[in-house]
């Protein structure tokens, strides 16, 4: 059986839901990330523009909680289906950090 699911996106924090807790104590926090790049693709290039959800939980919930919405994110982690009997997916974020940018980037 494979094993990899490791994924990175560049994007931006559209929003973020409050901070809570699991029952077990641990924090957690559930937001959407909005993605916008150009992808090299058969000999030409593509414009990719898509939004997915994701949750943290633990130190990555709570520094997470403390961005901004709109500042821009490299993330970090692994898919996995959003609910127990559904097929969509949700990003677990294990690791972030922000990207600096500049006027006309």
């Amino acid at each position: 059986m494979p094993g990899i699911n490791r994924f990175t996106l560049d994007a931006t924090l559209a929003a973020r839901d409050e901070l809570r807790h699991t029952p077990a104590g641990i924090a957690a926090v559930e937001c959407t990330l909005d993605h916008r790049s150009v992808q090299r693709e058969a000999e030409g290039m593509r414009r990719v523009e898509c939004e997915m959800h994701a949750v943290a939980f633990g130190d990555v919930a709570r520094a997470l909680d403390r961005c901004a919405i709109g500042c821009a994110l490299r993330v970090e982690g692994f898919v996995a289906r959003r609910y127990r009997t559904g097929t969509s997916i949700t990003l677990h974020l294990t690791h972030f950090e922000q990207m600096v940018t500049t006027k006309g980037n």
